[in-house]
């Protein structure tokens, strides 16, 4: 448990941030979450329009942290190549 007044104030912070970043991993998991519905549904245009707003999504939590850039990249790749397969 925190004692000092500095480590009080380090613990509510890192709460604070801990909730921000759950809060910004969820709302990446519900774009990438439409994209596979849309992809499920067989509808080419409608995933592929989905995958285009999931993608600047993923990209700022990278830039922000939240995401590490190979598992970004990774999500990236498997979406678009299952978006490409429903056209082909």
């Amino acid at each position: 448990m925190a004692n000092s007044p500095s480590s009080k104030k380090r613990a509510r912070q890192q709460e604070k941030r801990r909730q921000h970043n759950a809060s910004q991993r969820s709302m990446v998991r519900t774009y990438i979450k439409k994209v596979t519905a849309k992809i499920e549904s067989g509808n080419h245009e409608e995933a592929q329009t989905a995958f285009q707003a999931a993608v600047p999504a993923v990209d700022s939590m990278v830039n922000k942290g939240i995401l590490p850039k190979n598992r970004a990249a990774r999500i990236k790749s498997r979406l678009n190549a299952r978006v490409k397969a429903l056209k082909a």
